[in-house]
């Protein structure tokens, strides 16, 4: 478990925060933030397509992209959720990374599909 939990990390960390440290502007941040979820949704996508992937993580993996998809809403200020200011945006990337460290606990990915999504991203970015 803790070799997927440190995957995940990695992950989320690699595609979440990225360059977000060194971002001038709220606004590159913001975008950085923004560009390295929707990367992270696409590639769910394809390992969701991938023949190795179980039913049973195509079944997490939807639920990891939804949460995905409620912080690039919270983060955008869409769908009911408030824009985070710009003065949070490192406080929300922390958040994100802390958040999907607890989603670890309750839904467990394969190590086969965390390193597919890790792989997918770098090739992304």
């Amino acid at each position: 478990m803790s070799g997927k939990k440190n995957a995940l990390r990695l992950l989320v960390v690699m595609g979440v925060l990225g360059w977000a440290g060194t971002a001038m502007s709220p606004e590159q941040k913001r975008e950085i933030l923004s560009t390295g979820l929707s990367a992270m949704t696409r590639a769910i996508d394809t390992v969701k397509g991938a023949p190795l992937t179980t039913e049973q993580d195509r079944t997490h993996l939807n639920r990891l992209q939804a949460d995905l998809q409620e912080k690039s809403d919270e983060l955008m200020g869409v769908n009911g959720f408030d824009r985070v200011p710009d003065n949070q945006l490192n406080a929300f990337s922390t958040y994100v990374v802390q958040d999907m460290e607890q989603a670890d606990k309750t839904i467990t990915v394969s190590l086969v599909v965390v390193l597919l999504i890790v792989i997918i991203i770098i090739l992304i970015a």
